[in-house]
């Protein structure tokens, strides 16, 4: 009789668990099969949008944020499909979406503000991607902007993720923006070194370099008469590309030149002269 009873109540089951797959087995197969099918092909669409862009010579900050947002939209709807395909409601699933998106929204307003400047960076176009800038705390060239971040990389080869939020709400400085810049420098003298000799050194120093471009022409003049040395000002305009091999460049060559001719660099110093007074 037991033997029986436990036939009847595996079969029971094995009929429960029968009728479930049949019911539910080939929706859960059609749902894995739509997300795995609609996955491949938002990945294709997204590389043919990119591919298109770029084509038609798009701004790559552009480009980059265009596939992250045309990617995210389309897994959105994959994943919808497929929930559907099971046979949850996705209207339900919308509205209990929205309602969660808008609680999550209202705990992260910091990450949104990020979103809503990232759109900002893209319209106004303050710098794109491959510029060397000073945003947010961070100087360097711009590797990507995403839909949160800016992503900086140093001249020492570090990586910085910097908000969208905090760089919208300060200064951007975009060293790239311009196809040409000035390079300045100021050389201290001595007050007993030849004032004139100095000057054309300097002069000789920037038209014998080739980088240095002759309009707007080179300039050079006494800017300070400081307590311990005559300061002499330098300008020179150059490419973009060239500048900080232009700067250090110039340092070295009128230090090595100074040397050279017998001018000195001073430093800083003070004369103390003492009184002796009556004993």
């Amino acid at each position: 009789m037991d033997t029986d009873v436990v036939t009847q109540e595996a079969s029971k089951y094995t009929d429960m668990a029968m009728m479930y797959v049949s019911e539910y087995g080939l929706k859960i197969l059609a749902s894995i099969v739509i997300f795995i099918i609609g996955k491949w092909v938002v990945n294709k669409l997204t590389k043919v949008v990119k591919k298109m862009m770029e084509k038609a010579n798009i701004d790559k900050t552009l480009v980059e944020f265009a596939e992250s947002l045309v990617y995210f939209t389309l897994m959105l709807m994959v994943v919808l499909a497929s929930l559907n395909a099971i046979g949850i409601n996705t209207t339900s699933f919308i509205a209990i979406f929205g309602a969660a998106s808008l609680a999550i929204g209202l705990a992260l307003q910091g990450s949104l503000a990020n979103v809503g400047a990232a759109v900002l960076i893209i319209i106004f176009r303050p710098f794109k991607v491959g510029d060397f800038v000073e945003a947010g705390g961070a100087t360097g060239t711009v590797e990507d902007v995403n839909l949160f971040s800016t992503i900086i990389a140093p001249l020492d080869n570090r990586t910085i993720i910097v908000p969208n939020g905090k760089i919208v709400a300060g200064n951007i400085t975009n060293y790239s923006k311009k196809e040409q810049r000035r390079v300045d420098h100021v050389f201290g003298i001595g007050y007993d070194d030849d004032l004139k000799l100095a000057k054309d050194i300097l002069m000789d120093m920037m038209m014998s370099d080739e980088r240095v471009m002759k309009d707007p022409a080179p300039f050079v003049a006494v800017s300070e008469l400081g307590d311990s040395s005559v300061n002499i000002t330098t300008r020179a305009w150059v490419k973009t590309a060239d500048y900080w091999d232009v700067y250090f460049g110039q340092i070295e060559h009128a230090k090595l030149a100074f040397d050279e001719k017998g001018i000195s660099i001073p430093f800083p110093q003070m004369d103390v002269h003492l009184d002796k007074g009556e004993n």
